[in-house]
């Protein structure tokens, strides 16, 4: 198959297309910068420059490809709303671009945009109305273009894809640490996240483009949940600072932004994403990452 990517060269994007290109596919690779796309060019990947903004050019780099998987998503968080808005624009174009056809569409979606507290799995659907989740825009239309006919499916990422290079939520986590001098967690630390290795999601993508169904949800999940204070801990001894727990005023002024992530209680599984693609998670586990040197460079 020749596969469309976007985001083909961020942390997820990247392991995506080189998995791609081992098991025998074509990929042409979004990139908006010409250090982009000399590194998918290096890659063995063919070269698409464009923006998320130019929606008719998206559209028609889609509708060359047997198959688009999407994982970019613009992730500064002071525009979040905006951002998802923005994403759902974009997979409604992919999804036109694929209408009428068998060709599949794999859209990115998350585990924290589901309910809180309870283990979820690919049935549970995110809170609708005022309390939905901003990013449960994606979703929504994913099932619209499904109802079209559209061959699109959500792969849902925990909040810790983490590996070499990781630069999303746990090295945040450690940047915080670094620069405040301990390691917290918000009350008893036993909100749970889920977690994937970079290389296990990445071929979970293949899968579900090679195979996924028409509406479903896969979920990403290698770790039903790990508690936030045994993360907190781990980059503790990676740092050598202090752990300590918080109460919610604390943890509002230590964490920021952010103390809504920290707080973030989403355990789920993957069970039928196991079953229904052959998937096995086979790479490190969260903790024997972050107990190893690449979270503490520098």
């Amino acid at each position: 198959m020749h596969i469309f990517v976007t985001g083909a060269t961020g942390f997820v994007g990247s392991a995506v297309v080189r998995e791609l290109l081992d098991a025998g596919h074509s990929v042409t690779g979004l990139a908006r910068s010409e250090t982009g796309a000399e590194a998918l060019a290096r890659a063995g990947a063919a070269v698409h420059r464009s923006d998320f903004d130019d929606l008719p050019d998206l559209r028609a780099a889609a509708g060359r490809a047997d198959g688009v998987i999407h994982t970019a998503f613009n992730h500064d968080f002071s525009t979040f709303k905006e951002n998802c808005e923005a994403d759902r624009l974009v997979i409604a174009a992919l999804g036109e671009a694929l209408a009428g056809s068998d060709r599949p569409l794999v859209v990115t979606s998350g585990i924290g945009v589901l309910p809180q507290g309870g283990v979820t799995s690919e049935e549970t659907r995110p809170a609708v109305g005022e309390a939905a989740h901003p990013r449960a825009a994606s979703e929504q239309v994913v099932d619209e273009i499904a109802v079209r006919g559209g061959r699109v499916c959500a792969l849902r990422l925990p909040p810790s894809v983490h590996g070499e290079g990781d630069h999303g939520f746990v090295p945040m986590l450690v940047k915080l640490a670094r620069e405040s001098g301990v390691s917290a967690y918000p009350g008893e630390g036993r909100n749970r996240w889920p977690a994937v290795h970079r290389l296990d999601a990445a071929r979970l993508y293949r899968l579900a483009v090679e195979g996924g169904a028409a509406g479903a949800r896969y979920h990403a999940v290698a770790e039903e949940g790990v508690d936030f204070r045994d993360i907190a801990a781990a980059i503790g001894r990676g740092l050598g600072v202090p752990v300590v727990g918080l109460t919610p005023q604390e943890a509002q002024a230590h964490f920021g932004w952010f103390a809504h992530f920290a707080a973030m209680d989403v355990p789920s599984v993957s069970r039928w994403t196991q079953e229904a693609l052959g998937w096995r998670p086979t790479g490190p586990r969260l903790l024997a990452d972050l107990d190893g040197p690449a979270y503490f460079k520098g």
